[in-house]
């Protein structure tokens, strides 16, 4: 699975180079308001909150036709989520992601007053490179594993640790404003569609639909962009 979105993700990006495009390079920074959608084994959602996080990285511009373009590159992000529990256990759960992604927009850029209005969707995939995870009287790690025998997140000796899958995969939907040649801003939203929780290997004496649960990361953020 990992090999075959790696391999997409060059080949799309060799042939939007291979077109003869106009390429533009450039860095782009913002916010990322960031959580999972999450469930039970059973089916109940788990009510998780918004986290604050970051991306920043170096992206690419290819000028395909019109104003169609193909934007792409690679960003350093940090997602994840939080979630409060009743007054009366007072903890908290804060759980963080780091990510390499490269995503892979279409653009139309029509003109629009001075500059140009930015609509644009495509895919994206992303690999876990570091994580973290704390409550009001812990603090742990996250571990990347495809499975694990047990619960996704567990607690011991007031150390937590959740278990998690390295590679993400999802769509970017994102609109904005190209106020100059330079300069755009970009409001991302971004639905995952891979779980991201490890797979549970033995589920002895356990009932299955209060373990397996589901997490997608999910949520939107606004971004600076300045092209060279």
């Amino acid at each position: 699975m990992k090999s075959k979105v790696f391999a997409l993700v060059l080949a799309t990006t060799i042939f939007a180079f291979n077109t003869n495009a106009q390429v533009s390079f450039g860095l782009r920074a913002g916010i990322n308001l960031q959580t999972l959608d999450a469930k039970y084994g059973n089916g109940d959602k788990i009510k998780y909150d918004l986290r604050t996080g970051f991306h920043v990285g170096v992206i690419a511009e290819i000028h395909a036709v019109s104003d169609l373009h193909v934007q792409t590159g690679i960003l350093f992000s940090t997602k994840g989520t939080q979630q409060e529990f009743n007054i009366y256990t007072r903890k908290e759960f804060k759980l963080g992601l780091s990510y390499l992604e490269i995503p892979i927009n279409v653009l139309y850029k029509p003109s629009i007053g001075p500059g140009k209005l930015l609509l644009g969707a495509g895919p994206y995939v992303a690999y876990a490179i570091g994580g973290n995870v704390k409550s009001r009287d812990s603090v742990g790690k996250v571990r990347f594993e495809k499975e694990t025998t047990g619960f996704n997140s567990t607690m011991s000796n007031w150390e937590v640790t959740y278990y998690a899958r390295r590679l993400d995969v999802g769509v970017n939907l994102l609109f904005g404003y190209e106020f100059t040649k330079k300069i755009s801003v970009q409001l991302n939203a971004q639905l995952g569609l891979r779980d991201i929780n490890s797979k549970i290997k033995s589920e002895v004496g356990l009932n299955a639909n209060t373990i397996r649960s589901q997490a997608k990361n999910t949520g939107f953020g606004i971004s600076v962009g300045y092209k060279f």
